[in-house]
């Protein structure tokens, strides 16, 4: 009986936190369709597994505790789909889920638990910026390094959604992330709009400065946007799916199941025997692999180069692969980092690398050179060198100069090309203008002699006979060969885990 009067304020309490900011903040979130941060939270994880650290947090100052429950920000863990992952979920009805030193402390206990855990973790991102007066003065923007762990390694997964105006530490975390989905009508940028207005007199609107379209098409630094926080959480889930939860092991295979492994005679008809001719690479990677699996990233940047993860016969691999519809498959500087992006995610948790070739090389001149385009390209070739997990290639059609290089010529564990591939330093019309200076128009017949003499020795044969390629597919064997040598290169011993030689990347959006 003596403790009655203990429990009967600590239930008052749990109720105040539970009830969350603003009601007034609350209310227009549920106007406006979006779910509040708890319900985020019941939609992500399994039923009844959520357990929350933190409950009774409150800001640093006393005049702000009846303002902001658990300082703005939810953190915890639970099962999705029974595996366990920790969440630190930003609750924006109090206080904007401002940046402060309580929130702080939470953010850095949630990622240790996730990292001495071996845990994935999952970010739900808004914030309007850091808490003012808090971190004014010296002292109080020094204390924001202490409280605000923003280096990482890769040892977990850590998938971010941007589901609201996201400035400041909320941008941070997502752009440090392996996976970042953006809800339609989010904004995630370094300052607000109140800011910009003052420090450089810049009155921009809100989704030009950092919304979902400038964020995914022109940075890259969203990975995909979506119409709901039902669908971003979604995506957070399915992205984790493909990981392991941690680096020290392989990625879970996906049980087969009949009708995965869809007919082939297909890629005969997608993929155009002229080289001249376009088509779309993602319905040929649609087709190679299990049915339904693939999973685009940055599918909006850089469309010259598709990546993504999928699976092979329930075996997650990530996939670079230019694509003719977009620029001829000719790669730039963005694509180089789009690469790059993917393969650090692979060496991280240990996902092979599957590239399909079919690229004219690099979009070569001034604007390239101005984008530092020769020091992206040896970016993209350290990381496919250090990349400690199997790499597997092959060479759908044209395969032409440094990307060849790129695309894993003399890198990859094993390499295979199709009988319509064609490797040479350049593309053969290119080279009778390079070389003999002698244009169609001017000279057709002995163009076409000059085209055909550089042409030779070009084939997939020609690759094969110097074993520089390891077998020549007709193309409708190329999923099973896949399959095969994924089964080969599991790297012996360590059961397919890699040296994570790239986990320290810097980030590259």
């Amino acid at each position: 009986m003596g403790f009655e009067a203990e429990l009967a304020a600590l239930e008052r309490r749990r109720a105040a936190a539970l009830a969350m900011g603003s009601a007034k903040r609350l209310d227009e979130f549920r106007a406006a369709g979006v779910m509040n941060a708890r319900e985020r939270i019941d939609y992500l994880f399994d039923a009844g597994t959520f357990v929350e650290h933190g409950l009774l947090a409150l800001p640093a100052r006393p005049e702000d505790h009846g303002r902001a429950p658990c300082d703005g920000s939810i953190d915890g863990v639970g099962r999705i789909v029974g595996r366990l992952a920790v969440i630190n979920a930003a609750d924006f009805s109090a206080m904007g889920a401002s940046s402060a030193e309580t929130a702080g402390h939470k953010l850095v206990y949630s990622q240790k638990l996730a990292a001495e855990n071996g845990l994935p973790l999952i970010m739900l991102c808004e914030c309007s910026g850091a808490r003012i007066p808090d971190v004014m003065g010296a002292t109080g923007i020094h204390k924001t390094g202490e409280y605000f762990n923003l280096a990482r390694d890769r040892t977990t997964p850590v998938a971010a959604a941007v589901l609201g105006q996201s400035y400041g530490g909320g941008t941070w975390r997502a752009v440090t992330s392996d996976f970042t989905v953006m809800r339609k009508g989010a904004v995630m940028a370094i300052s607000s709009i109140n800011v910009t207005s003052v420090a450089i007199s810049e009155d921009a609107d809100p989704q030009a400065l950092g919304g979902w379209e400038m964020q995914t098409s022109v940075t890259g630094q969203a990975d995909l946007a979506v119409d709901t926080d039902a669908a971003a959480l979604d995506a957070v889930k399915r992205f984790l799916s493909y990981l392991p939860a941690h680096a020290g092991e392989a990625p879970p295979d996906a049980a087969v199941v009949p009708g995965q492994a869809q007919p082939q005679d297909g890629l005969l008809d997608l993929v155009p025997e002229s080289r001249a001719r376009v088509y779309d690479v993602r319905k040929v990677i649609r087709l190679l692999v299990d049915k339904d699996s693939y999973f685009p990233i940055k599918e909006r940047f850089a469309r010259n180069l598709t990546t993504g993860l999928a699976r092979i016969d329930g075996r997650s691999v990530g996939v670079i692969a230019p694509n003719p519809m977009f620029k001829g498959g000719a790669l730039d500087s963005d694509a180089c980092d789009k690469a790059i992006n993917l393969i650090v995610l692979c060496d991280s948790f240990n996902l092979p690398i599957v590239t399909l070739a079919d690229t004219p090389g690099f979009l070569v001149g001034v604007a390239g050179e101005r984008l530092r385009l020769p020091g992206k390209i040896m970016n993209y070739m350290q990381a496919l060198h250090l990349a400690s997990v199997p790499r597997l290639s092959v060479i759908l059609r044209k395969s032409y100069g440094q990307a060849h290089l790129n695309m894993g010529a003399g890198v990859a564990d094993a390499m295979a090309a199709w009988v319509s591939a064609d490797v040479s330093f350049m593309d053969p019309n290119a080279a009778v203008n390079v070389v003999y200076r002698v244009r169609e128009e001017d000279d057709p017949e002995r163009y076409r002699a000059l085209a055909e003499k550089v042409s030779q020795d070009t084939a997939a044969y020609d690759l094969a006979a110097s074993f520089c390629a390891q077998t020549v597919l007709d193309p409708r064997e190329t999923r099973a060969w896949l399959s095969q040598m994924l089964a080969v290169h599991r790297r012996g011993p360590t059961n397919g885990v890699g040296r994570h030689r790239l986990s320290t990347w810097p980030t590259t959006f």
